[in-house]
Formats: structure tokens, sequence, C-alpha cells
């Protein structure tokens, strides 16, 4: 009898300690019943807070048999009810307008980038190809060869070039290509149609687990709609023979839909002569279509293909004599027949199940097959005075992988445990990746590297999330990759290589993570993060160091605020610091190996946004950066092309009445070319502008680029250059203009 009353006891007090009462449901979009990544859920005690995983679903343990929660989610409305542990809630969201009063500062790990993200592809959205990365506040790009090539990147006082120093992925596919013809971690994301795009998520410096090559900067993921809620063909026109169309349907009916299953298509078409002295001839297509479905009970599916097909002439870069001598304007060439054409296809097929625990299970599959073909002219004369020093870089690439997680939630006593293992394989295969030295894109002067790539990356990572109450979060992480380089060289004259052949290397790296959050009060989190990063090292480069320092460490560590001083104000700022062991870097331009020391950045983040009434969104951005090369003597250890300040800002506002708009700037200043600062990369100050009146079946819109007509420099590089019948070479800045004024119109239609 004793026994019975002790056990009874015991479980009596086990769910008030242990919190043995489970509740479980699901939040789904009301229009396209798709789950809602991200909803905030609280009790009405506040003292239990979650969020629904990818799946839309929820899970928490209290020591009631029911209570009170509230929803609430950016973008849509607010939800109360009344929940029981044992019944399972089907939740539906209206969507609503965009409010920074939605936006809850929470103890939660890894949430402090995500309110920005939410709110300003919401209020903002994204107009062109180049606004999906300038999402990322503190992230500025430059252009240099009339939109056909992937961006130059510039975060966190990085040169990133196209994408050495940050890792790029949408829907999980990686966009960084390893071992690229013109350079490590080229990342292009022109295959991206803008419109399909739902949300971002981007990191800060080098501190998640899940991701491991390139992120040293941060790390950016695009993710792509499950759904439509309309149908819609958009028309675009204008200044410099610029068209674009594009289009966006729906596969299946509304029955369909509310046996949540989507099915949709995307295509867009771009052509444009550009406001160079050369028309560009540029033209692209790109095709986009994706399934998402519910296919049991707990699981989810989803399956996308996509297509890119892109050619182009190019005006590149431009010595600065040359224009001050008259030889040629400002939006001149010196090489007119510089230019490129690229393909990328992709497959992607995901797989997300939740257990009946409310563990959650991830897969993904994923191929690309890739065509790349550059002809650029960075020196003119310098090398061959009769011919010129225009190079061809070309590859052909398949690239296929897999990633997968597990992650279980749990409890001990009032702590929560969430457990996340996961691993990724990633494999690229290249055939006859060349540079060489030619005259008019395709005649062959001079054959400078020629072969065949193979690099593949295993990676194993577990983190740790435990939230010790609701103000305190601790999360940590360990990442290990395994690196396996083969290069066949096919080329005897390949001056880094002793002949034809097969080379291999091999090498490993482990990567810890910790990050500590501190919720102070509703209007304040505050958080530590530390962690070890690395970007890989082109193949080519990897084999003739024979595995040797090719994955150098990256050391960072950020110290930061979330704040809402008001309901509708909101304050992200963090203090950073970042530290480069060692660069071995690929210069895909002289098929070399540059070595470029030890670095030292510390920095400065100011993010805030302010809704001050409904209809208005005031954003701004400013990061300040200092970065020093550790093993230059001071005045010779400037890191050229660093950006030292910058900002980005806007306002954007609606009206019921279908009048809605924006007006934004973004500021470089000047910086350093080279080493010794004798050469000056000059800062620039440009302002856009958009227009829409906005009606439930159509849109009409004016988007104006550079409104004041300002004269910049896009990219610009410290060159050696010889220009032709000079005797002796000239080390100067070399520049891509900028686009002037430009004005284009839309419309567009909207229909079930």
């Amino acid at each position: 009898m004793k026994k019975c009353l002790f056990l009874c006891l015991f479980i009596y007090l086990a769910k008030g300690v242990f919190g043995q009462y489970t509740y479980t449901g699901v939040v789904l979009d009301s229009k396209t019943n798709q789950p809602i990544e991200g909803a905030y859920l609280i009790t009405d005690s506040a003292a239990i807070s979650t969020f629904t995983d990818v799946s839309g679903k929820f899970r928490f343990a209290a020591s009631s048999a029911s209570c009170q929660i509230e929803i609430k989610c950016i973008g849509y409305t607010g939800f109360h009810t009344t929940i029981s542990y044992n019944n399972a809630l089907q939740i539906l969201l209206n969507p609503g307008q965009t409010l920074l009063q939605d936006v809850v500062v929470t103890a939660n790990a890894g949430e402090q980038f995500k309110a920005i993200g939410k709110t300003d592809i919401s209020m903002r959205g994204v107009n062109n190809s180049q606004e999906v990365l300038r999402i990322v506040p503190g992230l500025v790009i430059g252009q240099h060869q009339g939109g056909g090539k992937a961006e130059q990147i510039f975060l966190r006082g990085f040169d990133c070039d196209h994408g050495t120093d940050i890792a790029l992925a949408v829907d999980g596919i990686p966009i960084n290509m390893v071992s690229h013809a013109h350079g490590q971690g080229y990342a292009d994301s022109h295959f991206i149609i803008p419109e399909t795009i739902e949300n971002v998520n981007f990191k800060k410096g080098p501190y998640a687990a899940e991701k491991g090559d390139f992120a040293t900067t941060g790390a950016v993921d695009f993710n792509t709609r499950n759904a439509l809620t309309n149908n819609m063909i958009k028309l675009e026109g204008g200044m410099f023979n610029t068209y674009r169309a594009m289009a966006m349907f729906n596969v299946l009916n509304r029955q369909a839909i509310q046996k949540q299953q989507s099915w949709y298509m995307a295509a867009e078409y771009r052509y444009t002569d550009a406001y160079f002295n050369y028309p560009q001839h540029f033209n692209r297509f790109n095709f986009f279509t994706k399934y998402n479905g519910r296919i049991s009970k707990h699981s989810y599916a989803s399956i996308s293909a996509s297509h890119l097909n892109s050619k182009w002439d190019a005006s590149g870069q431009i010595p600065g004599r040359a224009v001050e001598k008259g030889m040629i304007g400002f939006y001149g060439a010196l090489d007119p027949t510089e230019g490129g054409n690229t393909s990328r296809t992709n497959i992607n097929a995901q797989l997300v199940a939740t257990m009946a625990n409310g563990d959650l299970m991830k897969h993904q599959l994923y191929y690309s097959y890739y065509k790349f073909d550059l002809h650029t002219n960075f020196t003119f004369f310098l090398e061959d005075s009769i011919n010129g020093d225009q190079i061809r870089q070309k590859e052909n690439r398949q690239m296929a992988g897999y990633n997968g997680s597990y992650m279980h939630k749990g409890y001990l006593g009032n702590v929560s445990l969430v457990t996340e293992a996961g691993m990724a394989i990633r494999a690229d295969m290249t055939s006859n990746s060349s540079l060489s030295h030619t005259k008019d894109r395709y005649t062959l002067l001079t054959p400078i590297k020629l072969g065949d790539i193979t690099q593949t990356d295993i990676a194993a990572y577990l983190n740790e999330t435990i939230r010790f109450n609701q103000h305190l979060s601790l999360n940590v992480g360990l990442r290990f990759d395994q690196f396996n380089n083969r290069y066949n060289n096919q080329l005897a004259s390949d001056s880094t290589l002793t002949g034809i052949g097969l080379y291999t290397a091999n090498a490993n790296i482990i990567s810890p993570k910790t990050n500590l959050y501190y919720h102070v009060n509703d209007a304040l989190q505050l958080y530590i993060s530390t962690g070890k990063g690395f970007h890989s090292n082109d193949t080519r480069a990897v084999v003739v160091q024979k595995g040797v320092q090719v994955l150098p460490g990256a050391y960072g560590a950020d110290i930061g605020m979330v704040s809402k001083p008001a309901k509708n104000v909101l304050i992200n700022a963090a203090l950073w610091y970042l530290y480069l062991q060692q660069e071995f870097v690929y210069s895909g331009d002289g098929g070399i190996v540059e070595p470029s020391g030890k670095t030292r950045r510390v920095g400065i983040d100011f993010s805030g946004r302010y809704q001050p009434f409904r209809f208005l969104y005031i954003d701004a951005d400013v990061n300040y950066a200092h970065g020093r090369s550790i093993d230059n003597a001071k005045g010779q250890d400037y890191i050229p092309l660093a950006p030292v300040i910058t900002s980005t800002g806007g306002i954007t506002y609606t009206n019921k009445n279908g009048f809605n708009g924006s007006l934004r700037y973004r500021y470089v200043g000047n910086r350093p070319a080279n080493e010794d600062y004798s050469l000056t990369a000059n800062g620039y100050c440009i302002a856009d502008m958009v227009l829409n009146y906005t009606k439930p079946c159509y849109e009409i819109g004016l988007g104006i680029n550079n409104i004041f007509n300002t004269k910049w420099k896009e990219t610009q590089f410290a060159t050696l250059t010889r220009l032709q019948n000079e005797t002796l070479p000239v080390n100067e800045v070399c520049f891509t203009a900028g686009t002037p004024i430009a004005a284009k119109i839309s419309l567009t239609w909207f229909f079930k």
C-alpha cells in the first residue's frame, strides 16, 4: 500500500517538475494551406514559448492540462486560443500587414537576424536579381561585366571576391562553386527568379555548425515559395533597350491546395544593351518549377528544378588614364570582345518528416549541371604587346550532394534540450577546366592550364541547444570536414606541376562553435558568439601544396544585442572580431597560387528598423570595419579593397488606396586599393526609387536607378596594365563604370 501511495505521489510530482503534459499542433497559411515556419507561440502566463518548425508544427510541455496560447508571426494576423494537452490543434493564420509590433525578442538561440530578414523582404520586396543579395544588412555588391558574371561581394571588411568568404545557398543547394575557373567560391545567383523568393535567412560570422565551407563572414540561405497565392504575368521595359518578361502559374487547382499539395512554374526572359558605349546584347532565360506537398500525416516532400542560360558581351574594367587621355569614354572599353555565356541546371529533392515524439528528420538530394565560358582582359598589353592579354576561362561541371539532419527536442526538468546531428556530402567534378591566352575570344594563342578536377567534402556536425529558462540559452556545436582533391593535369607546359598526370591531396578540419543568448526582458536580448570557420582552396592549389595548410582557420567573436525600445522600433547591433590564420588563394586570372598571409579585422554592425505608422517603414544599416594584414609592416598592412564604412537604407510607403513605393540609398566610403594605401578605391552614394500603383488584379510600376545621375565607379581594382604603344606599364586603379540614371516601367497582372 505504501509503495502504491509513493508511486502515485511520484507521478503527481513528476507532472509538475518535468512538465509531462505535452502539447502539439500545426500552424498553416489560410490561403495556401502550407506550413508556416517560425510562428511564435507563447502561453498566457508567458512561462513557455516556442517556434514552429519547418513543417509548421510546435511541441512543448507544461504542468497544466490546458492553457491559453497566443501565436504571432510577421506578415500574419495574431491568433488566440485555448489548447488541451490531448488535442492536437490545426491553426490557420490569415495573411496580414507586416508590422514591427509583431516582432518578438526572445532568448531562443539563433533568432537574432530572422526578424530583420522577414520584415525587410516583406516590406521592401526584391525588384531584381541584384536585390537578392542586397537584402542582407551590410552586404555590398559590385558588377564588373554587365550582369552576366557573378557579383563581387563585400561584407564585414572583406572583399569576398565572387564568394570566397561567404556561403550562399538556395533551398539547400550550394551556390558557391569550388575550384571554379574564375576563382574559388564563385557564386552566381542569377538562376534565382526574384519573385519566387519567400524569405532570406542569413547568419553573420562562423558560428553555425551546420555551415561549413566559405562561411567565414557569414552565410545566406534563400528559400523559394512553397506555394503561390496568385498567378501573375509581369512585363518590364526601360532605358538602354532593356526588356523583361516574367510569369508564374499554379499547376494544381484549389482542391489540391486544400489537400496541402502545391505545384507551380515560373519563367523569365531578360534582354538589355546596357549603358556602355558598346552594346552588351545581354540576354538571360530562367525557368523554375517546384512541387511541395504533404505525402503522409507526418511528412512533406519538395521537388524542384531550374534552368539558367545567359549570354553577353562585356565592357570590362578600364584604366583611369585611358579615360583621362581621351582614348575612351567613361563608359567605354579597351577590349570590346570581352563577354561570356553560362548555364546551370538544378534538380532538388527534399523530405521533411516529423516523428511521433516530435523529432524532426530532414533529407535532401541535389544535382547541378553547369557550363561556364568567360573572356576577359585585365592587363591589356602588359604580357603580349602584339595580341593583347585576353584570357579565356572555361569549365563543364557536375555537382551532386546530400544533406541530412535529425533533431530531437526533450526536457530535463524545466530545461529544454534540442539536439541536432547532421551530415553533408558534396562532390564536384569538372571536365576540361581551362585557362587560355586568347585573341578575339576564340583564337587560342597559349594554353595555360587544362585538366579535370574532382573535389569531395564529407562533413558531420553536432549541435546542442540548452534553454535553461525564459532568459538564458546556450548553443554549442562541433563540425568536422574531410576534403579529398584530385587533379588530372592534361597540360605538360603547366609550370606549377611536374607533368601530365593525376595529383591528389587530402585535408580535414574541426570547427567548434559556441553561442550564448540572454533575454533581459521583452525588449532586449544580448548574445555572445565565438567560433571557428574556414574556406577551402582551389584543388589546383591544394595539390601543389600537397594538402598542407590548405584549410586555414577563421576565428571569430561577436558581442551583440537585439532590442525593441518601442513596439515599432527594432535594433540589431554587434561588435565583432575575425582573424584569418592563413589563406592560399588560387588566382583564376593568372593560374597561380597567391598566399595573402594572416589578417585581422574588427568592426561594428548596426541595423535599425522603425515603423512610425502602419504605412511607413524606415530602415538603415551602418557598418564599420578596420582590417589589417598581420604579417606586413605598419603602413604596408592595408587590405586591398576591404570596405571600411558602408551604409544602406531607405523609406518604404504603402497605402490602402494602392499607391506604394520606396526611396533607397547605398553608400560605400573610400577604401585602400593596395597595401600601402597609395591608391584609393573611391567611394560612392547612389539613390534608387520605386513607385507602384497596386490593385488586386494588376500593378503598374516605375523604377529608377541612380535618380541623381551620379557618375560613379561600381568596381575598382589596383592593376598593373600597359596600353597599346606604351613603353612602360602603370599600376593604377582600373574600374567598371556604374549605371547612370536608368528608368523602367512595369505592368503586372494577378489572377487565380
